[in-house]
């Protein structure tokens, strides 16, 4: 007799740049999970479970005949986002792996329409960020403190503050992310937050803060598009530029025609089963 159970959920680990999720395909599910914010906070959360940024449902079968697949993405505090650009490039990687969308293909999301290219000689995955809109460049905010911070921002799909600094690394991201998060600036949705460096024309060093997971993570794809966009906005690189996130690893940002888009390595770690019962679900 064991004591694991029969019934067991069927999942896939994957990392882009540095950016962990938990992918789960619903076309492999009995049901459609009822709650699956809850499913995100029981499965992201790290040494008791899976542990991940994030948390992505993939249905093969969309509504919309222009859709390729359709997400659900959650970050791992169960709150839902709009768009993950290197969630983005991990669901097409996994869904062309598994036969589910082609090498070029659209994916549904709360921002729209996504679409995605998987490079197969590269193993990487190139896709298209939402247009950005919403720029706003050179705010002055002020601190809980009473100082003031000068900050850009744009939305690249979910909203971004971008600081520039000559040495990012002495930055206090902990203190400064939540700062600007939650800065009435941003309310009520709250933004990303951003320190950037120029290494060189082409090269930029970039930091984030990401809300949902409410820390700095190793990198953000949307994160490093703002970055970018703001920062050819004021001189700093050129249409393409290499992004070098705080995990070292490394993102190309290519503006145009209006859009940005992100190309990287989308990696497989592991598919497993989870036992729900000893995770909360």
């Amino acid at each position: 007799m064991s004591i694991f159970p029969e019934e067991t959920i069927p999942f896939y680990k994957m990392q882009g740049s540095g950016n962990d999720f938990v992918l789960v395909v619903k076309d492999h599910l009995r049901e459609t999970p009822r709650d699956m914010s809850h499913w995100a906070k029981c499965i992201c959360t790290r040494a008791f479970a899976v542990g991940a940024d994030g948390l992505i449902f993939l249905e093969s079968t969309p509504e919309d005949p222009d859709l390729d697949i359709k997400w659900d993405f959650y970050n791992s505090d169960g709150s839902r986002a709009e768009m993950c650009g290197n969630g983005s490039r991990c669901a097409a990687a996994l869904a062309y792996s598994l036969n589910l969308a082609p090498l070029k293909l659209a994916m549904g999301t709360d921002a729209g329409a996504v679409r995605a290219e998987v490079v197969f000689e590269k193993s990487e995955v190139k896709v298209q960020l939402t247009q950005p809109f919403d720029l706003n460049n050179f705010v002055d905010l002020t601190l809980s403190d009473g100082s003031s911070i000068e900050i850009h921002h744009v939305n690249t799909g979910v909203p971004h503050a971008v600081l520039i600094s000559e040495d990012a690394n002495k930055e206090n991201i902990k203190h400064l992310g939540p700062e600007i998060r939650y800065h009435s600036y941003f309310n009520p949705q709250g933004a990303n937050v951003n320190i950037i460096q120029k290494l060189d024309f082409g090269h930029l060093y970039v930091r984030t803060y990401e809300r949902g997971v409410e820390d700095e993570t190793f990198a953000c794809g949307t994160g490093a598009g703002a970055s970018a966009f703001i920062a050819h906005k004021l001189g700093l690189c050129d249409k393409e530029t290499r992004i070098t996130t705080s995990g070292g690893e490394e993102l190309k940002i290519i503006l145009q025609n209006d859009f940005v888009y992100l190309q990287g390595m989308a990696n497989w770690i592991y598919k497993g089963e989870l036992n729900p019962g000893a995770i909360g679900l």
